[in-house]
């Protein structure tokens, strides 16, 4: 009899993570072991030492997720793996261990892009996900927005040009001696603070312009820092940081909406780790609501990198038949709807 269990890996930064899911929606055991006390010192991941650590803790994370399920091996239906976009080195580790479990056990092995897994974060919540719908990936290293016309089919409407928006938050946050990573610390910063005190800003807004560009407000955002020390002038550092903010949340949801009602979608979803940020979600909620459309957004904890969206993303593309043999690489820059 079918199990239904997914033994999903994700290694494509600087989390090592696995877990067992259920049917593609229900969480069995997720374990997420984080880097960011090890990266914090050098103001972001480093990718030789993300990798080494990746090394050491992948077998016994995987070990983890399978005792607090309390399955075995034996149980597991099939093994799901992001193997892209992401670090090199970081992806190698964990599509290294799947294809040797998946190798000696004979489990079937599928492969998933690591977007595609942020989107079916929102499976793993009760929610329910209805296509057609537009969907904006972001984090870190992506800034995504997408239609969905059927699951598994990806259309790209538009995505960043430049710095991603996690990443503006990242590289700004650094400048103002602030922990990594960057977005949390510039959430809480800018909490009381004037989002309309410092006029940033808003990159490639022309009408129907799908596309992203946060490197201009990165450099107006360094350039107002720099000149106010250069006059010796303090920096209202609450206002300063709900502007910055207020500028790219400005922009992520004026391309969402547009994108919604010109392909006309009831439904849009938010994903990866900017979706964590509570000013965003709140904001796009009430827009969209206003516009008769209905938001969906993963539990925080499923907003960052996890195995559990990657097991459910492998579980449904395993449903679908798909599946990866063992030549399955790493792919640093692997785009949606690529094999």
């Amino acid at each position: 009899m079918k199990s239904g269990l997914t033994l999903g890996i994700e290694t494509s930064c600087d989390e090592t993570a696995a877990a067992v899911i259920k049917n593609g929606t229900e969480i069995v055991s997720n374990v997420v072991l984080s880097q960011i006390d090890i990266h914090q010192k050098y103001g972001g991941v480093v990718p030789e030492i993300a990798s080494r650590h990746h090394i050491e803790a992948i077998m016994p994370v995987i070990n983890e997720a399978l005792e607090k399920a309390q399955v075995t091996l034996d149980d597991i239906e099939v093994i799901a793996v992001a193997y892209g976009p992401g670090l090199v080195g970081s992806l190698l580790v964990g599509v290294a261990a799947a294809k040797a479990l998946a190798f000696a056990t004979g489990i079937p092995l599928v492969g998933v892009n690591h977007i595609e897994g942020h989107i079916y974060a929102n499976f793993l919540s009760g929610q329910e996900v209805k296509a057609p719908l537009v969907c904006l990936t972001v984090s870190g290293g992506h800034t995504d927005l997408l239609l969905i016309p059927r699951f598994g089919e990806y259309e790209i409407l538009g995505r960043t040009r430049d710095d991603a928006a996690g990443e503006a938050f990242d590289k700004v946050a650094r400048v103002l001696g602030l922990p990594y990573p960057g977005g949390p610390q510039i959430e809480r910063l800018a909490t009381g603070g004037n989002r309309e005190a410092i006029a940033f800003p808003r990159g490639l807004l022309e009408k129907d312009n799908l596309d992203f560009s946060f490197s201009g407000l990165k450099t107006a955002a360094l350039n107002y820092l720099n000149e106010a020390r250069q006059k010796g002038q303090d920096v209202p550092l609450a206002d300063f940081a709900a502007s910055f903010q207020w500028a790219i949340i400005d922009v992520l949801t004026q391309k969402l909406m547009l994108a919604a009602q010109k392909y006309r979608v009831d439904q849009v979803v938010l994903s990866g780790g900017v979706a964590a940020n509570s000013t965003f979600r709140n904001h796009v909620t009430e827009v969209a609501r206003s516009n008769g459309m209905e938001l969906l957004y993963p539990p925080t904890h499923l907003c960052t990198d996890n195995a559990a969206m990657i097991g459910s993303a492998g579980y449904f593309s395993y449903l679908a038949g798909k599946r990866s043999d063992h030549a399955l690489n790493a792919v640093a820059n692997l785009r949606l709807g690529e094999n």
